[in-house]
């Protein structure tokens, strides 16, 4: 679909049905909105008018910034390269904790003060030398119409796809949204239906199942963050369970990454994570069988720094989002052979901790 900035932003939607009372249902999400005329659902970006679905911030965006990839996180995803990062607003999810609550919760128009035509999207990332474009800041499920005509001008140029994403997203629509995707971090929030429910309300089960879809139905490098939020989702029996489940059914190469929490939107009076609990969250995560797990959102080049689950050597050592010492060769530990899962170049991209935002128009 080419959509230019003239058709005003509202475009048609897909993955929804009209109900015999009248209304529409938006089949995209497991929410399953349920709209009457001039209706939004949660998510805000989608509405009903004149009888049929639309998406009303196609082509709009909060703002437009060039990130490390690292960022996203993503850590096994072409090491140091560069990636144009975008979102609009809106979300699916309600979490209380949100980091990014100013875009994600925004009920103001204003807010998308940036445009972008797929073409210029993918234009500048290649004028930027940008390895990949990255669906960030809120959640790209809900723009997904606007998304995947990006991800499709950007393969054309050659760029890669990141998707940020809370993975909350009904089967229906999975095989369209991941399509032109090559690399997801998936926002795991928690291992427990109740914090799901009671803090972000939504359900785990169906997170669980995007993440079964893209380990056993696609062919996307993935990597999963866990926000550690101090008395609701950091205790040891949640730890393990979880990371137990992961490499069971997910495998024991998928990185992990463990990040801190400071108070934001709705949980102003939560502490921060101590970094005690984040190094006792990663002992657990490796003690259970994963082989990579990093901690964020605090200095620790140790935990965030990559090792040989065989031999235990650095391989790749990170501070903050900046590369050192780098010890693979053809994508395999230096020291042993061994093969390190993910997306590397046979050197290492130097883009390092600069964020720079930049203007389409």
């Amino acid at each position: 679909m080419s959509v230019s900035l003239s058709d005003k932003f509202s475009v048609p939607a897909r993955y929804w049905h009209t109900l015999d009372d009248g209304r529409i249902q938006c089949d995209l999400c497991p929410r399953y909105c349920k709209l009457h005329e001039g209706q939004r659902g949660l998510c805000f970006v989608r509405k009903m008018e004149h009888g049929k679905m639309h998406l009303t911030t196609y082509g709009r965006s909060s703002g437009f910034c060039i990130d490390p990839i690292e960022k996203k996180p993503l850590n096994h995803f072409f090491p140091g390269s560069s990636v144009l990062s975008f979102g609009t607003a809106g979300c699916n999810l309600s979490c209380k904790f949100c980091q990014n609550w100013d875009i994600s919760k925004s009920r103001e128009l204003d807010t998308l003060s940036s445009e972008a035509t797929p073409h210029m999207l993918a234009q500048a990332a290649s004028n930027y030398s940008c390895s990949s474009i990255a669906y960030t800041y809120n959640d790209p499920v809900i723009f997904l119409e606007y998304a995947t005509d990006v991800a499709q001008a950007a393969h054309e140029f050659g760029i890669k796809n990141v998707a940020v994403t809370a993975g909350y997203i009904a089967e229906v629509a999975r095989d369209e949204f991941f399509r032109h995707i090559d690399a997801t971090n998936v926002d795991l929030k928690a291992f427990s239906e109740r914090f799901y429910h009671k803090i972000c309300g939504g359900h785990l089960q169906n997170v669980l199942e995007t993440l079964l879809y893209l380990k056993n139905e696609t062919a996307i490098w993935f990597e999963i963050t866990t926000l550690l939020i101090p008395g609701e989702n950091d205790s040891d029996k949640e730890l393990n369970l979880m990371c137990q489940w992961i490499v069971e059914t997910l495998g024991p190469d998928i990185p992990l990454h463990l990040t801190a929490f400071h108070p934001e939107w709705k949980m102003l009076d939560n502490p921060r994570t101590p970094p005690e609990t984040l190094t006792r969250a990663r002992a657990i995560a490796i003690d259970n069988g994963l082989h990579y797990v990093y901690t964020g959102n605090v200095h620790d080049p140790a935990g965030s720094s990559t090792y040989c689950p065989e031999c235990k050597n650095l391989l790749i050592e990170r501070d903050w989002y900046v590369l050192g010492a780098w010890n693979l060769t053809g994508g395999k530990c230096s020291y042993c052979g061994t093969k390190i899962p993910g997306k590397f170049r046979s050197t290492p991209e130097s883009w390092g901790s600069k964020r720079i935002p930049i203007h389409l128009l």
